[in-house]
């Protein structure tokens, strides 16, 4: 799932970003509202961390310029602003929870998986390919009754093959989705992490869900291979 973090502050975004790759995220960062804004148009998240006190455009601005503009993502702020009033403002513009600075990442982490509950309606609660299956809320997947053990990268590439079935993906869009859209390493990263994930979905089972197409990237077959 993917995440835009908004703030200025570059050791807090570092932080959370390096704490929500680790549990698994796709994460986004942008230093103010109007960058913000801009990649909310292009990109679909499954929450937005929103500071108040940018450069710009603020984050009293940001939210309520989502929710006039129709777009209904959860918006958590995160904020050292701790007054009541504050509070109250930023939720009657339409965030959807609050939370000051200093605090604790696994609380942070908490309320993000609250926003995703309760925003699991709209989605597939489970995705499938034939007996390959994933749950995106519980962070689980599995071949039939067997459960696999993926790493958050290897889960992550599945979720986006899962959302795409049968749909050739190529390596720039699954770094983009999948790692984030300033990857500046080898695109070849993609090819390696796709070989360790045939070799925990496929390989133990005799199936072959992931095709590659050659000089454009991959297919995950819907059946499931």
């Amino acid at each position: 799932m993917r995440v835009l973090v908004v703030e200025d502050e570059q050791n807090i975004a570092a932080a959370v970003d390096r704490g929500l790759r680790a549990e698994g995220f796709s994460v986004d960062i942008a230093e103010d509202g109007a960058k913000a804004l801009g990649l909310i148009r292009h990109n679909d998240y499954a929450v937005i961390v929103l500071d108040l006190m940018l450069p710009g455009r603020n984050g009293y601005d940001v939210c309520r310029t989502l929710r006039a503009a129709g777009i209904t993502t959860p918006v958590l702020i995160l904020t050292a602003k701790d007054g009541e009033y504050d509070e109250a403002d930023a939720l009657d513009l339409g965030a959807d929870d609050y939370l000051t600075k200093p605090f604790s990442f696994v609380v942070l982490l908490a309320r993000i998986r609250a926003l995703l509950r309760r925003s699991a309606p709209q989605r597939s609660p489970v995705l499938r390919a034939g007996d390959l299956w994933l749950d995106p809320a519980a962070h689980r997947c599995g071949r039939g009754d067997e459960h696999l053990d993926l790493t958050p990268r290897e889960f992550g590439l599945l979720e986006f093959l899962l959302r795409n079935p049968d749909t050739v993906v190529s390596k720039t869009e699954l770094l983009a989705q999948v790692w984030d859209a300033w990857f500046e390493g080898d695109p070849n990263i993609v090819e390696v992490y796709v070989g360790y994930l045939r070799r925990k979905i496929d390989t133990p089972f005799g199936r072959s869900a992931i095709e590659t197409v050659r000089g454009i990237g991959y297919r995950l077959d819907a059946k499931g291979g």
